[in-house]
């Protein structure tokens, strides 16, 4: 399948895909190509030289404008960035960043879905086993990828290709891009909820290197499934959270419109969950979102799977589950009781913490489990 068109070289599915908040954006962009429209006309006339001026003004300030907005974006907005239409996707990122792709299908036992990709690659000159989330373009591709909720066959076939990739001391590339498994009542059948606990499981005690990424949306248990690594990053507009902003405000205020509250309150953003410790890094984004430049946000992602690689390496063969497992052990934890350091002294009950013992916090940073 071909990358995702780049807006900005084809204007009808840009107008078609556009969001309420880039409405600014795609003026000065109807702008820039009246100006650039004139000075084709005017070519070799008196006054291109000062058409060409207004352009270059034009395309900088585009720049800028692009970046104020996507660097403001609330919670719910953000969403919608990680659910656009022309947003690239995992075959997207395959045409653009690996080579030599050879897929695998099944999971040698109920049968193939095309809504988790698997196959070996090359990342440079590194031989790895690519896993990712697929929801499709056209109507036909998103029907047959069910919109990107795998069934249980597309985990089972996703933890046969890690199993393999481990077996051979190939590291392992996961790209998350799902608004959640399938809950229908023939995935339940299958064993929806027990192949995600198995990959929960058995992710954390692959013998190699794993590198996770959120591309897009990172949903619930969906995400989880193939979210398990030693390095855990997302693109700067995606999200990963346990439930929809719709659906979490379905259930709190019995409606959906309240889902921009919702989204608030879920801390599902790329820097609220670096804040929290919950992944590693924050892949930045070409101004105005990678689905007006894919190839853009490739490079980025690109470089930092080759950072996360070269980073693992460092990690001793037979300390990298351990690393892992503490990786995941401190996400949650809090201070029940705080430690005497960051009491004030004059805070009521600080005699009595005061011959307690002291809570030494783990050496990155990170609070102590209760």
């Amino acid at each position: 399948m071909p990358p995702a068109t780049n807006p900005n070289t084809n204007t009808k599915p840009a107008n078609q895909y556009r969001l309420p908040f880039e409405a600014p954006i795609f003026e000065m962009e109807a702008r820039l190509l009246e100006l650039e429209a004139r000075q084709a006309q005017a070519k070799g006339a008196d006054g291109a030289a000062g058409l060409t001026d207004q352009i270059k003004t034009v395309r900088r300030e585009l720049v800028g404008l692009k970046r104020a907005i996507f660097a403001n974006l609330s919670p719910w907005e953000t969403v919608q960035v990680s659910r656009h239409q022309l947003r690239p996707q995992s075959r997207d990122y395959l045409e653009l960043i690996f080579d030599q792709f050879l897929e695998l299908h099944g999971d040698r036992a109920v049968g193939d879905d095309p809504a988790i990709v698997t196959g070996f690659a090359h990342l440079g000159e590194q031989k790895v086993m690519f896993v990712g989330h697929q929801k499709g373009r056209d109507l036909a591709e998103r029907t047959a990828c069910n919109f990107g909720c795998a069934h249980p066959e597309g985990y089972r076939k996703a933890l046969r290709a890690m199993k393999l990739a481990a077996r051979h001391r190939l590291p392992i590339i996961c790209l998350i891009d799902t608004p959640g498994a399938y809950p229908g009542i023939q995935a339940e059948e299958r064993g929806q909820a027990a192949i995600i606990a198995e990959n929960l499981m058995a992710m954390s005690q692959l013998q190699t290197p794993i590198v996770c990424v959120v591309i897009g949306e990172g949903g619930s248990g969906g995400a989880l499934g193939i979210g398990i690594g030693d390095r855990v990053g997302m693109l700067e507009h995606s999200y990963y959270s346990v439930i929809s902003p719709e659906g979490c405000a379905t259930i709190l205020w019995k409606t959906a419109d309240r889902k921009d509250r919702a989204a608030e309150a879920l801390k599902m953003t790329a820097k609220d969950l670096l804040r929290f410790g919950i992944i590693d890094e924050i892949i930045e984004e070409p101004p105005g979102g990678a689905h007006r430049d894919p190839r853009g946000a490739a490079v980025a992602l690109k470089g930092f799977l080759s950072r996360s690689l070269r980073k693992i390496a460092e990690i001793p063969a037979d300390q990298l589950l351990e690393h892992r497992y503490q990786k995941f052990r401190r996400i949650g934890a809090f201070f029940e009781d705080p430690p005497a350091e960051c009491v004030p002294p004059d805070s009521p009950g600080t005699e009595a913490r005061a011959d307690s013992d002291p809570v030494t916090p783990p050496a990155n940073g990170a609070p102590s489990p209760s």
